[in-house]
């Protein structure tokens, strides 16, 4: 439709150029015939037929203006009114998409990145879909009708206006291959600048605490002038189109001039028809000038959807292969997994195993590094295993649909991670249906409880970015709460105490005692006394089990964990 409108309103654009011919032959026509009958009454006849024709064209091309103005808006309501649609759905496919990539490709690519082609590279391929292509369907549709109409009047003089159209489309092919190049770097340079801006911005804590706001400005503007300088250097390539353009313009009206002239003279033509001629020299002007703009955000938005495309091509690898939707008991197993990241290389487990049955719990301790945390991500499937193979309820994980296997685990991060909500969403986040009696019970069990209802707004507190309103302690009991409200079959706890005092993670430990009966519970820690509560224990270092059995086994083994548990509990005696 916005083709056609184009069409149509460009068609009313043209033909007023044929009724000033018209007009101005008329003109030429009757002002001899007029002064000839000087003195007689047929003048005033003759007068009175001449203003009345004039008096017509002028209506006629004011009602082809208004005609074209109609259907100009037309093209705009179809076009523009498409490419934000466009954009929409390109917005919206690309967070999908994001969503369904593994934990690996978000290690290897930064955050800024990831926001710059969701935001301005989408910007720039809507900037094609909608303006540019609205402006190049005009091109088109400008050439072909001013072109038929100038060949039915004189068809040398159209050759010779169209002369400097190969040299222009040579120029314009020349500076795209520039602009091309540069826009690339231009939208590599943005990323650059759209993390750099993010980091700055989330870690400004530790950005004021180290003094050094004046070094990171030093370090944007740094990128900023890279940034502008790359940009001026387009504005440069860019600004050829214009001049171009109109000396290749001005050249063309010369041409009609001169050659028009010698064909008034010849007979073949007639002064209204150079009129003609050079009113369509300028209805090709501005599409011609518009030619220079619309190349350039094609370009650009053929690099903008390059990047787009580098990750909509990016597929996951957590699949599932027989997809069985089903509710778990809890039976884990892990046989003779070994586990390297794929961004580092980094083995994190060599050959691991171990067996929890449903309703049982194990706790996993181990030094930093030691690959405790890479047991939680293999549990919740944000990895698949280098070698080996995992099972829930004797069904190999790879089997299992992802989202149904994720949505009966209570997952608590090591790096806890809170909403720019309420607590009280915060706290049912992914269970839409939990009632506030499940939400209070959630926060009494994590020890939450209390610290809530001291608020202003209690459970409607609405919390900072990544939940800064909260203390560092706070935030693991909310993080906490959240992961028992879902009343999950599978618990993975994953150091998720390290922030809350003794006291606290007493009171947190003993809550969890009733809510880890009848389900399987993982509890990673570098405690010992998160260690205590759990049927097993497995001792870790470097990826590999060092020791392994139940509290009192390992206490009469005297080995790493008596070492580990002898020491912390002289320094919870010394801090008493």
């Amino acid at each position: 439709m916005g083709t056609l409108f184009t069409f149509i309103s460009n068609l009313f654009g043209v033909v007023p150029a044929q009724i000033v011919r018209y007009a101005l032959d008329l003109v030429k026509e009757t002002i001899d015939l007029y002064f000839l009958f000087d003195g007689f009454k047929l003048q005033s006849s003759i007068y009175e037929f001449f203003a009345f024709s004039i008096l017509l064209y002028g209506l006629m091309i004011l009602v082809l203006a208004l005609l074209k103005g109609f259907f100009l808006f037309l093209v705009r309501q179809t076009l523009i009114v498409m490419s934000r649609h466009i954009e929409y759905d390109l917005k919206n496919e690309i967070y999908h998409h994001y969503q369904t990539l593994p934990l690996s490709f978000y290690r290897k690519n930064n955050t800024g990145d990831l926001m710059a082609r969701i935001s301005e590279d989408v910007n720039k391929v809507r900037m094609y879909v909608g303006p540019a292509i609205m402006y190049g369907l005009n091109l088109i549709t400008v050439f072909v009708l001013v072109v038929w109409y100038m060949l039915s009047v004189n068809q040398k003089l159209t050759w010779f206006v169209l002369l400097p159209v190969p040299f222009l489309s040579f120029s314009i092919y020349f500076v795209n291959t520039i602009i091309m190049r540069k826009s690339e770097q231009i939208q590599a340079n943005l990323s650059k600048i759209s993390t750099f801006t993010q980091e700055a911005f989330s870690g400004i804590r530790v950005l004021k605490a180290f003094v050094q706001e004046e070094p990171s400005t030093v370090a944007f503007t740094k990128q900023a002038n890279i940034y502008r300088e790359k940009s001026l250097d387009l504005v440069k390539v860019d600004s050829l189109f214009s001049p171009l353009v109109s000396v290749l313009a001005g050249l063309s009206s010369v041409i009609v001039v001169y050659v028009g002239g010698m064909e008034v003279m010849a007979g073949r033509l007639t002064p209204g028809s150079i009129t003609e001629f050079i009113m369509y020299v300028y209805m090709l002007t501005w599409p011609m000038i518009a030619l220079g703009w619309t190349a350039s955000q094609i370009q650009r938005a053929a690099a903008s959807q390059q990047r787009i495309n580098e990750f909509l091509n990016e597929k996951t690898d957590i699949i599932s292969k027989e997809n069985i939707v089903k509710d778990i008991a809890g039976d884990i197993e892990v046989k003779n997994v070994t586990f390297e990241y794929p961004d580092s290389g980094i083995v994190a487990l060599k050959d691991f195993s171990m067996q929890v049955s449903a309703g049982e719990s194990v706790a996993i301790l181990g030094t930093t590094g030691s690959g405790k945390s890479t047991i939680a991500n293999l549990l919740c499937r944000m990895y698949d295993v280098s070698n080996g193979e995992i099972k829930v309820d004797n069904y190999p994980i790879k089997n299992l649909n992802v989202n149904h296997l994720r949505s009966q685990i209570g997952y608590v991060p090591q790096d806890v991670f809170l909403f720019s909500d309420s607590i009280k969403n915060n706290v049912k986040f992914g269970s839409e249906n939990m009632t506030e009696e499940q939400i209070m019970q959630a926060a009494k069990d994590a020890d939450l409880y209390n610290n809530v209802i001291d608020f202003p707004e209690g459970f409607d507190t609405v919390l900072g970015e990544r939940g800064v309103t909260l203390s560092g302690g706070q935030k693991q009991r909310l993080s906490i709460a959240r992961a028992i409200a879902r009343e999950p079959r599978i618990l993975i706890l994953d150091d998720c105490l390290s922030a809350v005092d003794t006291k606290t993670e007493n009171q947190i430990l003993n809550n969890l005692q009733s809510i880890m009966k009848g389900r399987t519970s993982v509890i990673i820690s570098h405690r010992v006394s998160s260690a205590k509560l759990a049927d097993k224990i497995i001792m870790l270092d470097d990826g590999h089990i060092i020791e392994q059995g139940s509290h009192d086994d390992l206490m009469e083994a005297n080995g790493a964990y008596r070492e580990l548990y002898d020491k912390q509990m002289a320094v919870e005696d010394v801090n008493a």
